[in-house]
């Protein structure tokens, strides 16, 4: 069954053919037919999964190629794929999640005059996010983290007649461009330092080629770091996530739930052997993840846009995902992967039937009262809602409290990082129960013309909602009994030599605790967005400066439109007003206004006067005489 992985591949390969081959022809089908790729795929990894898990821990590695790609004196790549507990949680996440996004993208989409070039673009993702994670070298891994990024450009600014959307798509192009360069430039060193880029030839020969803390083994994981800090959105590299949210939402969920932003824990994950040889990086990874998941949950306090509060708190829980990895957690970390993945795309789902309930609209101060006409957002919201607050018996209390204990207790962690991650944890619950509330309780603020036409989900959008709502509620039990989930996954990482800091057990006090900030942040939620509206505006007044802040992102856009897009385009303004103008120019005109002269200079001698051409045949004649004669003598 572990040969089924080319399978995995191949399906959503065929789905992005025939989108392209017959996509114009039988647009409609193209939703179909695309979804029925994904789903294909998704019972090929379960295949894939029970075909390991009839394995011994140690004998779940198995390494497929097709040929030699790249063969070059003493360097071959081959065109392979690496199948291992770490890249079947990934591939089971990704075409899991991503099947019931298709499916409900069949309906939020449809009536849209993009409908198969949607389908078409969806698919290349999704296969683009399989090769990333299924690559057995760097080489690969770097073709599927350009093909995410380039259908993420794709995807974002698929309704490029806004400009908004336009101008999102090519914001996160460029940015990610930064991590695309830290990539290409960490392989390089790679290349140099092993002679090869396969996975197993660079983790096994890691430790002896490479001392603890070394220059080599520093700058290379650095480099890693600025790929993954892009794609994952982390500071201060985060900017171009929540502009993201101007393509179509099941966009939004399919890419920050199960493709592109996932892909940042991934490689830090899959290069754990390197990681574990750099003491500072790791220290960095889990410095940027908790201040990300601070910074990020308190923007997401006063965000008016329900689609912006889910991106920030993606950036955040993403956050939580980096710190576990930096501490060495990297099972917990691709846990809280998985689990939010669940939550994360059910609550854009929910998000996105109320979005389309109400003709488009994000501003939740335009919502309202919707609990009895959204029933089915309604519950599913919820159900996410309380997962990725912490609250026990749902999902992200198994991940997200694994994490924060990791953060207090292991090796490489501290009170101050655990403190964030509580912090953090609080935060979320206040700023998510804040959108549920204002989204579906209170008076209606809905338009009067829309209230009672509300456009209600029909069962193709509503049965996605219902297989996630139970994920969210369920997903976390994967680890019971004997913590199966990471039992499943640390030969991963103890096959390379890594052992992973692993929590055996919730530790009860950190438990307690994190059960204590999240109960307390939905009660101050509940407190101000719902059992006395008026506070919210009043305290926003008494905030005013902060809270400016907080709408404001705390001013890094602005500081990148002045640094960076600022400074680009006043080199731009020299180069085209001077450099251009007066150098370029200069010397091109320069040279034509000498061709010019030259030419009217010559032309002259072309009078056409008979006398004139006898006295210049004369004068040449009395030359050449004299010439010859000088010669003579």
């Amino acid at each position: 069954m572990v040969n089924n992985v080319w399978l995995v591949l191949l399906f959503p390969f065929i789905g992005f053919a025939w989108c392209v081959l017959f996509g114009r022809t039988w647009p409609r089908l193209s939703g179909w037919i695309a979804s029925l790729m994904i789903g294909l795929s998704f019972v090929a990894a379960i295949s894939v999964l029970i075909g390991l898990l009839g394995l011994a821990p140690d004998d779940r590695i198995r390494v497929g190629s097709l040929y030699t790609w790249i063969g070059s004196g003493a360097v071959s790549v081959p065109l392979g794929i690496l199948v291992d507990p770490l890249s079947t949680i990934m591939i089971l996440v990704v075409t899991g999640v991503s099947f019931v996004i298709h499916v409900y993208a069949i309906g939020y989409m449809a009536g849209d005059p993009g409908y198969g070039r949607f389908f078409c673009y969806m698919n290349l993702f999704v296969l683009s996010m399989l090769v990333l994670v299924l690559s057995g070298n760097f080489l690969l891994l770097m073709v599927g983290w350009a093909g995410v990024g380039l259908c993420s450009y794709l995807l974002i600014a698929f309704w490029f007649e806004k400009p908004e959307a336009a101008a999102a798509g090519v914001k996160a192009f460029v940015v990610n461009a930064i991590g695309d360069a830290g990539l290409i430039l960490a392989a390089s060193l790679i290349l140099v330092t092993f002679k090869s880029l396969d996975y197993f030839t660079v983790f096994h020969n890691a430790k002896q080629a490479l001392p603890v803390g070394g220059g080599t083994v520093t700058a290379i994981t650095l480099l890693l770091l600025v790929a993954a800090v892009a794609k994952s959105a982390q500071l201060p590299l985060y900017v171009w996530l929540p502009d993201a949210m101007a393509g179509p939402t099941p966009v939004s969920a399919l890419i920050h739930a199960a493709t592109m932003v996932t892909a940042g824990v991934y490689l830090i994950a899959r290069a754990s052997p390197l990681f574990t040889l750099a003491p500072f990086t790791m220290g960095l990874v889990a410095w940027i993840g908790a201040i990300t998941a601070l910074f990020a949950a308190t923007i997401g306090l006063v965000k008016p846009n329900i689609k912006r509060v889910l991106a920030y708190s993606t950036v955040s829980q993403l956050g939580y995902m980096f710190l576990a990895v930096g501490v060495g957690g990297f099972a917990a970390g691709i846990f809280h992967l998985m689990t939010h993945a669940f939550f994360k795309a059910l609550l854009f789902l929910a998000a996105g039937a109320v979005i389309h309930a109400l003709a488009g609209e994000e501003d939740m101060r335009k919502m309202g009262g919707l609990r009895t006409k959204l029933p089915i957002a309604y519950w599913t919201f919820l159900a996410a809602t309380l997962a990725i607050s912490g609250v026990p018996g749902f999902s992200g209390f198994f991940s997200k409290d694994e994490i924060i204990s990791l953060a207090f207790t292991s090796e490489r962690g501290n009170a101050v990082l655990g403190l964030i991650a509580l912090v953090t944890a609080g935060l979320t619950a206040v700023y998510m129960f804040r959108a549920f509330f204002m989204t579906f309780h209170g008076e209606s603020r809905v338009d009067e013309h829309l209230a009672d036409h509300l456009h209600r989900p029909g069962w193709v959008m509503a049965a996605p909602l219902v297989v996630l709502g139970i994920l969210a509620v369920i997903g976390g039990y994967v680890q019971f009994p004997g913590d199966g989930f990471d039992s499943f996954l640390v030969p991963a990482f103890t096959n390379v030599g890594v052992t992973p800091a692993v929590e055996q057990g919730l530790n009860p006090l950190i438990s307690v605790a994190s059960v204590i900030f999240a109960l307390g942040g939905i009660l101050i939620a509940w407190v101000i967005w719902y059992r006395n509206p008026k506070t919210a505006a009043s305290l926003g007044k008494s905030l005013g400066p902060i809270r400016t802040a907080l709408l404001n992102d705390y001013g890094v856009d602005a500081l990148y439109s002045l640094a960076v897009v600022g400074s680009v385009r006043a080199v731009g303004r020299l180069c085209s007003g001077v450099v251009d103008a007066m150098v370029i120019e200069g010397v091109v005109n320069g040279v034509g206004d000498t061709v010019r002269a030259a030419s009217v200079g010559v032309s002259r001698l072309e009078s056409g006067y008979v006398r004139t051409y006898a006295v210049a045949i004369l004068t040449g004649a009395i030359v050449i005489i004299a010439f010859m004669a000088r010669g003579g003598l």
